[in-house]
């Protein structure tokens, strides 16, 4: 039975297979170019023959023009080839690129799980670079082959010896190299990863550099990334000397085999085995074959770093979805109910969690552990599936359906969403451009208008200096708290989803606007379902119902003001 290829192989063949046509017409060209840079020796050597040795004046000057046309020949042909190379290069990387973002952004999930954003921004940058450039190396690897062959045949034409020399001699030192590159290959790998720890480590600091400084872990935190960056740097240390004792020992092989041919090629001239020219012609090929030899220790430098890193894309890409990714059942947007039965859902710590909710009924979730609210969560938002029981939507198991379809029907807007580089309005109307081809920077639709209102949005866009044109840095870092949490809240509002399921939308507010989104909300979403999973009071109280979770169950169901006065573990969890 056939060996299954290793995932990392199938990355590189599917990166440079896809930039077949730029690798064939850069092979081409570059064998071209090293055929015509093996000539040059040759039509030295014939040059000097029919001028010097012969006196023909007319030969000699044939042989130069001849030799200047290879020139010509082999210039252009370098410069296209570099360019095809090039081209293939950058290309390859583009498309792996392409292909990490969408499976990082595929409705499965599961790419980002055990990894830091950083170290998967790393993973689509520098891995995906290192993987394009193994098309320049094939690319070189054709010339230079076509390079050593070209010189063999030249030098099998003066001496039989010297041929069969540099023939047998070439793959021997090539599959020295394959051997040498190994340890580069294993610690290349481990360089990249820790590189992207590191890089992973920094991001997430960066990003929580309000917190870290507001709760004084500078130090701590200093601490933290000065420890990956230093297991980074000595990766990089150990790889670094992989690579200069694999190049050093290539170029002791390399030079002794050239000293070889050369040492060779000077005996048999002394012997008057070979002529002047043709002495002339050896030395030039020996001296010759010393770059395309060269260029071999750097093409196994580049594919022992392009396999490794396409073993860390190949993770990525074939990681398994956190749920499946097709449904057997659809869903039809327009014909949306918006019913939501739980049955039994146990799912992290859930246990056996009941609930019904009415087509356009607006319940309230408090819980007395944020852990039940983020399980709950996910179960709702299908990034992952329960352990047991069902969530149903209009009678449909959320399990039956593909994450597209349940997204599309039910939105859920956590807490820590984020807002991306542009404008308020461009944040805004985010979900609106999927599903509509207004473009965002056209006046607010009405139901937009609505949005930001009852999130608050539009007092953050009247204190800024452009209103809701005035540019968003990413992450929403250039805005407050406060104001970053009522423009995403808007932007789930504006989506005008079936089912909003809404996480803690208000807790960077003060009283009074936090009073005013809670009326907003009711009175945008009103007749369609919403679930306002909260520990506030003033969410709380506009709801239809609210039930309470406590230890992973549904514990009491009712009012907010009944809960109130009658529940001390509700108290507890919402007025404390």
């Amino acid at each position: 039975m056939r060996k299954a290829d290793p995932p990392g192989r199938n990355v590189l063949w599917r990166a440079v297979g896809g930039q077949r046509r730029d690798v064939v017409l850069g092979a081409a060209l570059g064998m071209g170019h090293q055929t015509g840079e093996a000539l040059v020796p040759v039509l030295i050597g014939l040059a000097i023959e029919r001028g010097v040795v012969d006196g023909d004046v007319p030969g000699l000057l044939l042989w130069l023009l001849v030799l200047a046309a290879v020139y010509v020949g082999l210039s252009f042909s370098f410069r296209f080839s570099a360019r095809a190379g090039e081209r293939a290069a950058v290309t390859a990387a583009h498309h792996l690129r392409t292909a990490l973002v969408g499976r990082v952004l595929a409705p499965e999930g599961g790419a980002e799980q055990g990894r830091l954003p950083g170290e998967l921004t790393n993973i689509a940058t520098e891995d995906a670079k290192r993987v394009g450039a193994v098309a320049m190396a094939l690319i070189v690897a054709c010339a230079a082959t076509a390079g050593l062959v070209v010189s063999a045949v030249a030098l099998l034409r003066v001496s039989y010896v010297l041929g069969l020399l540099v023939l047998l001699g070439t793959p021997l030192l090539l599959w020295l190299g394959h051997l040498l590159s190994k340890p580069l290959e294993r610690r290349s790998e481990t360089e990249q990863d820790r590189a992207a720890q590191a890089s992973g480590v920094a991001a997430d600091l960066v990003a929580g550099l309000r917190v870290l400084k507001g709760i004084g872990a500078e130090r701590a935190a200093v601490a933290r990334y000065r420890r990956v960056s230093q297991d980074s740097l000595a990766a990089t240390l150990r790889a670094a000397r992989a690579e200069a004792w694999q190049n050093g020992v290539v170029t002791i092989l390399t030079g002794a085999f050239i000293a070889l041919v050369a040492l060779v090629g000077g005996r048999l001239a002394a012997r008057g085995d070979i002529g002047l020219g043709e002495l002339v012609s050896s030395v030039g090929l020996a001296l010759f074959i010393v770059g395309p030899l060269s260029e071999f220790a750097w093409i196994n430098t580049e594919l022992a770093q392009g396999r490794a890193s396409a073993t860390r894309i190949a993770e990525v890409l074939d990681a398994p979805g956190a749920v499946p990714a097709q449904g057997a059942d659809a869903l039809p947007l327009a014909g949306v109910e918006g019913r939501l039965t739980l049955r039994g859902l146990t799912c992290g710590p859930l246990r056996g969690v009941d609930l019904d909710i009415a087509p356009g009924e607006t319940v309230g979730v408090a819980t007395t552990d944020p852990a039940d609210a983020t399980a709950l969560l996910r179960c709702l938002g299908r990034h992952t599936d329960p352990d047991d029981g069902t969530v149903e939507l209009d009678g449909t198991a959320l399990t039956a359906l593909g994450p597209d379809d349940v997204r599309a029907a039910m939105l859920v807007a956590e807490h820590d969403a984020d807002l991306f580089e542009g404008t308020v309005l461009d944040n805004v109307t985010a979900a609106i451009a999927v599903t509509a081809p207004t473009p965002a920077t056209t006046p607010a639709t009405a139901a937009v208008t609505a949005a930001m209102a009852a999130s608050g949005t539009d007092e953050v866009a009247r204190a800024l200096p452009d209103g809701v044109h005035t540019a968003v840095t990413a992450r929403g870092r250039s805005l407050s708290g406060g104001q970053r949490q009522r423009v995403a809240l808007a932007r789930a509002l504006a989506a005008d989803a079936p089912v909003l399921v809404v996480h803690e939308p208000a807790t960077a507010v003060d009283a009074v606007t936090e009073s005013r989104i809670a009326a907003g909300i009711r009175d945008v979403r009103g007749g369609r379902t919403t679930l306002l999973v909260t520990n506030s009071p003033a969410l709380l109280a506009v709801t239809d119902r609210v039930v309470l979770l406590h230890e992973g169950r549904v514990t009491a169901t009712g009012d907010h003001e009944r809960l109130v006065h009658e529940r001390a573990d509700y108290r507890t969890a919402v007025l404390t």
